[in-house]
């Protein structure tokens, strides 16, 4: 009777079908806010396309009438959303505001263009990623439980791909010129992009994969094993394989990150990719290419996502539904992670003791001065400071990471108290890059700093909703809570008083775990354009600035280039630094 009764129905609905049902509703939302973009803006989208076509000319009552005629834009935005849908049911994804040509073809090919590069560059991760791992399983064989933090893989994965892309082209293509640097014309053209997005992605997989090697390691079916003199070859495969599908999800994650690394290295290189051309078409204000360009994208990062869910639950098998996986005893982690976060926040703090009472500012300096005892780091293209502008920059950086961090642990807090009902929501922001909503917000309200940091938090709060629904779910399961109904608290109270303050603290450490992250964040969309504009100070605009004179100063690269880095291998040694737990 149970089974089939109203609690269990209602029970099963809660657990399964309603998170399915948010998940189809917020693509469904996603795609209706992708359809309305032109009119998000509040803009009239007739001017919008009349200035992309030509900025001279006037924007009258007649021209602006004839516009929305030709393009059926009379009716109002939710006729034309339901037009572009069938659409794009029936393959035309409309035509270019710019030149009046349709859009499908061209963006078609630039997305085999951005596949292509994107598996050339996952490739490149996974062998990366091999090679870090090689260290990792070998001291498992020996017996070696350490959990290890490998200083290689943090400092692969503190590699922002706009960052790398500067310095492989300033070293292969321009002081070593043995690989092409810019086009798509063969199979050369392809190494130098593959490599900077392949690179950093290939740390991350290796950092993870290290962790998850030494966990399986430390379970006691590879200790039998190893008693019963099986071969190192076959217990390393064994691990291997119990490996393998923990990481699945997180390739998902790497393929989402190599979508937006894809924008900054397509701009960089020229590279006729999806994200150059969507990059493009937001600085034109060319909608239905931004919309078609949106939506490639996205598509990419949820196929990815659940094509990498559905060969994990393969992979696991009757395991998982027979509640028979391993479990692993806690081990100790190595100390390396806390050796770079001293050594990164001293180096931030010289920057800014050096440079923090200097003028940012005057022009009081030859162009591109090199570095000297006055001017420790030379001088940019208008001839000012740029030690003064890094100090000035990271106040700017920082203080957006601070405004993000802070909207995202708001965010996810709120969005924790409906788990199952935001669910797809959690999934959506998981699953779109910084740099996409970047491009979002700078195509309805133009680039700007504020715009930025709402891109960046937008995208960002989902880890911590994530980690607040687990907190809440571990504290809900303790004894003592399943005596407060018993001595009359109520369901308020018992959050209020007891949920909440044991959430705070370890949330506000995850937040703050996150604010060097969100800092390379807001610099990524500052290189792009989509963020501060000149003459901000702030690192990732100070990079894109200084990306046109590489060759004759290289410093006014290298300076934003090692700040970013720094920055970088303090935000991935952060969220290594973990309390240590007892061994079972």
């Amino acid at each position: 009777m149970s089974d089939v009764g109203p609690f269990s129905l209602y029970g099963r609905w809660k657990q399964r079908l309603l998170p399915s049902l948010s998940r189809v509703l917020a693509l469904i939302g996603l795609v209706i806010v992708i359809g309305l973009l032109p009119w998000l803006a509040g803009h009239d989208p007739a001017l919008a396309l009349l200035r992309a076509r030509s900025g001279e000319q006037e924007a009258t009552p007649e021209v602006l009438a004839s516009i929305r005629a030709a393009l059926n834009l009379a009716d109002g935005p939710w006729a034309a959303l339901w037009r572009w849908l069938v659409g794009l049911a029936h393959g035309d994804a409309g035509r270019s505001w710019v030149s009046g040509h349709a859009i499908l073809p061209s963006m078609l090919r630039a997305l085999g263009v951005s596949l292509t590069l994107m598996g050339a560059s996952l490739l490149v991760a996974v062998g990366v990623a091999a090679a870090v791992c090689q260290f990792a399983l070998r001291k498992g064989l020996r017996g070696q439980l350490t959990q290890t933090t490998s200083s290689v893989a943090i400092a692969l994965t503190a590699l922002p791909e706009y960052l790398l892309a500067t310095a492989l082209l300033l070293i292969f293509a321009v002081w070593w010129p043995l690989l092409p640097p810019f086009g798509w014309k063969g199979p050369l053209y392809l190494v130098l992009p593959a490599l900077a997005m392949g690179i950093p992605a290939g740390g991350l997989l290796g950092r993870l994969a290290l962790d998850r090697i030494a966990t399986v390691f430390n379970e006691r079916w590879v200790t039998t094993w190893q008693i019963a003199g099986i071969s190192r070859v076959r217990v390393a495969g064994a691990v291997l394989r119990r490996v393998l599908p923990s990481l699945l999800p997180q390739v998902a994650l790497v393929i989402t990150g190599l979508t937006g690394g894809a924008i900054a290295v397509e701009k960089i290189m020229a590279i006729p990719g999806i994200g150059r051309a969507t990059l493009g078409a937001v600085m034109a204000q060319d909608m239905p290419v931004v919309q078609l360009g949106m939506l490639m994208l996205l598509a990419v990062a949820v196929i990815a996502r659940l094509l990498a869910e559905a060969i994990g639950r393969w992979w696991q098998g009757a395991a998982m539904h027979q509640h028979s996986m391993p479990v692993a005893t806690a081990i100790p982690r190595a100390r390396s992670a806390r050796v770079w976060v001293i050594v990164s926040i001293a180096l931030l703090a010289v920057l800014m003791i050096a440079g923090i009472g200097r003028d940012p500012w005057a022009l009081s300096h030859a162009r591109l001065a090199a570095p000297s005892w006055s001017l420790p780091l030379g001088a940019d293209a208008l001839g000012r400071d740029l030690l003064a502008r890094l100090a000035h920059g990271a106040l700017q950086t920082g203080g957006g990471a601070l405004l993000v961090v802070s909207g995202c642990l708001l965010i996810g807090g709120m969005v924790s108290l409906w788990p199952r009902a935001m669910a797809g929501i959690i999934d959506v922001a998981n699953a779109v890059p910084p740099t996409v909503a970047g491009i979002v917000l700078a195509a309805l309200y133009g680039p700007s700093p504020r715009g930025a940091i709402v891109a960046v938090m937008l995208v960002s709060w989902a880890p911590l909703a994530a980690h607040a629904i687990t907190l809440r779910q571990e504290l809900q399961a303790q004894p003592h809570m399943a005596m407060l109904p018993v001595l009359g608290v109520g369901a308020c109270r018992r959050f209020t008083h007891h949920v909440l303050p044991a959430m705070t603290l370890p949330l506000l450490r995850h937040a703050m775990l996150r604010l060097p992250g969100a800092a390379l964040a807001l610099a990524g969309l500052g290189f792009l354009g989509l963020g501060a504009q000149p003459p901000s100070p702030e690192w990732g605009a100070l990079l894109a600035s200084a990306v046109p004179y590489m060759e004759r100063a290289p410093w006014g690269v290298a300076a934003p280039a090692l700040a970013l880095v720094v920055l970088a291998i303090l935000a991935v040694s952060l969220t290594l630094l973990k309390p240590r737990r007892s061994q079972a």
